[in-house]
């Protein structure tokens, strides 16, 4: 066999592959992490992975809610700072009168 024959490139890239293949099904066999053909990692979703999903979801619309609360609060503090003091004691008069 010529060591530059087109044959023997092919063979180095079907023993590559073969070895890949075989890599790939030894680790799925013993549970470790999966590569890909570009050397990134998959790994299995657990139910305990979709729980803390779950968890971070609820926790990530809580905190979404505050920070809508806050500015709404941060808005009205604005607009009492940069408007004119005759308008905003006219506003708390009205309010009082509500009352």
């Amino acid at each position: 066999m010529d060591w530059g024959s087109p044959q023997f490139i092919l063979a180095i890239i079907a023993i590559s592959y073969g070895a890949w293949i075989v890599n790939n099904w030894i680790r799925a066999k013993h549970g470790y992490e999966l590569e890909d053909e570009w050397g990134g990692k998959s790994t299995k979703s657990s139910p305990d992975d979709q729980r803390k999903i779950e968890l971070l979801s609820n926790e990530n619309e809580q905190l979404v809610g505050k920070i809508d609360r806050l500015q709404e609060r941060l808005q009205v503090l604005e607009r009492i700072a940069t408007d004119p003091a005759k308008r905003t004691a006219d506003e708390i008069e009205a309010l009082r009168e509500q009352n």
